[in-house]
């Protein structure tokens, strides 16, 4: 049995989160273990309220983990404060982990704040050089390299700004670009992933819908269940990029704002 990590916010609507992180890895054949830095009370039309947990806490919770089950990779979501950033990045150098993918979970899709503007930089000093992949969406993306993303070529741009900041790859996310990056037309959504070297473009089906809330957290998660399964990272974004396509394209509204994926939507049941 592979085993994942995911160490992010609970999302009491289902569609983010630790909720969308444990249904990823399920999905695709991993064991789920969590690590939960917060309680939300969020539904489709967004986040309501937040109730942190205490850093001391979450280092306990890894401690738990990593005594007795380990892992084969971990995903890092919403950690919302220094202190749990803090925590987090001693951990992972304490118990040696590997195969680490940072989400930089930074703003709701209501533009709810989910990181404070110390955490950032306690995220960018001391988590990402811990990480094997960082996976920012173009907003995200456009606040930690300080500068507009508008083209694949600022994309890169950021790219290696994002980079030196220490990850050994950045994965610039376009789905907020839409198919805008797609020079040949083909109706795909492209992602750049960047090694410190090349550029890799990570193509997907453009699907026009606004059931989308999730996308981040499902990649993350899947990319690190691919990882755990031991393929190497460019595979493992491949694969994962697939994954969420098929979600997306069976993606549902439960409620009145953004709906969510549908992980399993794959999965013929009886």
């Amino acid at each position: 049995m592979y085993k994942v990590l995911t160490i992010a916010g609970s999302d009491s609507g289902g569609g983010a989160g630790i909720q969308a992180d444990i249904k990823t890895i399920t999905a695709l054949g991993g064991y789920a273990t969590t690590v939960i830095t917060a309680l939300t009370a969020q539904n489709t039309l967004g986040v309501q309220s937040i109730l942190e947990v205490p850093a001391s806490f979450v280092a306990q919770q890894i401690d738990a983990i990593m005594t007795d089950i380990g892992t084969d990779a971990i995903k890092t979501g919403m950690l919302l404060n220094k202190d749990i950033v803090e925590v987090v990045s001693t951990k992972i150098r304490e118990y040696n982990i590997t195969g680490v993918v940072v989400d930089p979970v930074m703003i709701s899709k209501n533009g709810k704040k989910l990181l404070s503007a110390d955490a950032v930089n306690a995220l960018t000093s001391k988590l990402f050089p811990l990480s094997l992949v960082v996976t920012p969406n173009i907003p995200e993306a456009e606040y930690i390299s300080g500068m507009k993303i508008k083209t694949i070529s600022d994309a890169e741009k950021a790219s290696k700004r994002i980079h030196q900041l220490g990850p050994s790859h950045v994965l610039i996310k376009g789905g907020h670009a839409g198919k805008s990056w797609d020079m040949e037309n083909k109706g795909k959504v492209i992602d750049i992933l960047y090694d410190g070297k090349a550029f890799e473009y990570i193509e997907g089906e453009y699907i026009p819908t606004k059931n989308t809330h999730g996308t981040g957290c499902t990649y993350a998660s899947a990319i690190a269940t691919y990882l755990a399964k031991g393929f190497g990272l460019k595979e493992a974004v491949v694969q994962a990029k697939k994954f969420v396509t098929a979600s997306i394209r069976k993606s549902f509204n439960p409620g009145k704002g953004y709906g969510t994926l549908d992980q399993f939507g794959s999965i013929q049941f009886p």
